[in-house]
């Protein structure tokens, strides 16, 4: 696994815990860390946000087929030549 897929699958986890945290408890964790409370941006929670839902569009594009990934692929999918 590439460096970037690992730290995008790191911040992935962080953001579901703290969505995890935000349903079941009401508590806002990167807001606590980083900001004034609950509901409360700063630019360090912003930008946290931000790297989260990054990374979560990169990992959606890494599960995405590509035309480059082989023959193994598209005889598995019917689309061997």
């Amino acid at each position: 696994m590439r460096a970037a897929n690992v730290l995008a699958l790191i911040l992935v986890i962080v953001g579901a815990v703290n969505w995890l945290l935000v349903g079941l408890l009401g508590f806002d964790l990167v807001a606590w860390l980083f900001a004034a409370g609950f509901g409360t941006l700063s630019t360090l929670s912003r930008v946290v946000y931000v790297l989260v839902g990054l990374a979560g569009v990169w990992l959606l594009f890494t599960l995405l087929p590509r035309e480059s990934t082989g023959r193994a692929w598209d005889e598995a999918h019917g689309m061997a030549t």
